[in-house]
């Protein structure tokens, strides 16, 4: 089997798309990726690989710079292969290729998110990738879930969604605050109002209907984000309480009010990606009815000293 190795581009949207939805449940779109490619922020230096084969698109490479960690030279590279070409060298043309990229961004350390699976985890591993944080994909059948009663709020609490917000911004200084101590490998920097915009705000497929804000005096002290494919998908983003607000029951009682209206949206599947040492997290979406369908791990490489 030939494989050729080259830059992807907005013409491969449709395809790189398809794939990703081929190899795994989580929201992939073709207006995502076109943003991706289009629209990210620039600091990140998103590229991403294409792999094409006798059969057609075999896998794709995303990569680019992490830039809110505050570490000049962290980078990322994800891999997807086709589950028909696994194993066919796909991978490791992918790999090469997205670590020669990155190497002339100056990237010194790459970290990849490597699903935990033995194929997986043994190509990482014999790759000098180094195992780091566990991260657990949840599922809802959101259609046949039963809901428990969300807990009445207490003024001057109020639910509010993140359309009705008009300007952002005070959910961007609570997504700042509550992001503080949100577990991972790669701690985060405080970020520009400008760059939050660019990188979370204006992606396509955060539902603004759906993101369910509790609001005190125009200021928000919880939140739920919501991402949608359009059609039937729905996933959370980060759901977090401002630290002062913590305690209260604010992060569940937005998760809840966010996943009924997906529900009367007409989302079907509800998906949401928890960090595995997060039992505070772990415990409300059980509570949702919530139910682990996979798990993946952070690996990381020195690339260069």
């Amino acid at each position: 089997m030939t494989v050729t190795v080259r830059p992807g581009g907005p013409d491969d949207a449709e395809r790189v798309a398809a794939l990703l939805r081929a190899a795994g449940p989580l929201i992939a779109t073709p207006e995502l990726v076109r943003w991706q490619l289009t629209g990210a922020p620039a600091a990140e230096r998103f590229g991403l690989l294409v792999a094409e084969a006798d059969d057609g698109l075999a896998g794709v490479a995303r990569t680019g710079l992490l830039p809110e960690s505050g570490k000049p030279g962290w980078g990322f590279v994800n891999l997807v292969v086709h589950p028909r070409e696994r194993g066919r060298g796909v991978g490791g043309a992918l790999l090469a290729a997205a670590e020669a990229r990155l190497a002339g961004l100056g990237v010194r350390r790459a970290y990849a998110r490597v699903v935990d699976e033995a194929a997986a985890v043994t190509f990482a591993e014999r790759h000098g990738y180094r195992r780091g944080r566990r991260s657990l994909l949840l599922g809802l059948d959101l259609a046949a879930a039963v809901l428990p009663e969300p807990s009445p709020l207490a003024a001057p609490v109020r639910l509010s969604t993140a359309a009705d917000l008009g300007d952002p911004r005070p959910l961007y200084e609570a997504d700042l605050d509550a992001a503080r101590d949100e577990p991972g490998d790669v701690g985060m920097v405080e970020i520009s109002y400008a760059d939050w915009r660019a990188a979370y705000w204006e992606r396509p497929d955060l539902d603004r209907e759906l993101t369910t804000v509790a609001v005190v005096d125009g200021a928000v002290v919880a939140f739920s984000v919501a991402l949608t494919d359009g059609r039937d998908r729905y996933q959370s983003g980060m759901t977090g309480t401002r630290r002062d607000w913590r305690g209260r029951g604010l992060a569940r009682a937005v998760k809840d009010a966010s996943l009924r209206a997906a529900r009367a949206a007409g989302h079907r599947t509800a998906l949401t990606v928890n960090d595995a040492g997060n039992e505070a997290m772990l415990a409300l979406n059980r509570w949702h009815g919530y139910r682990p369908i996979a798990a993946e791990y952070r690996y990381l490489r020195d690339l260069r000293p």
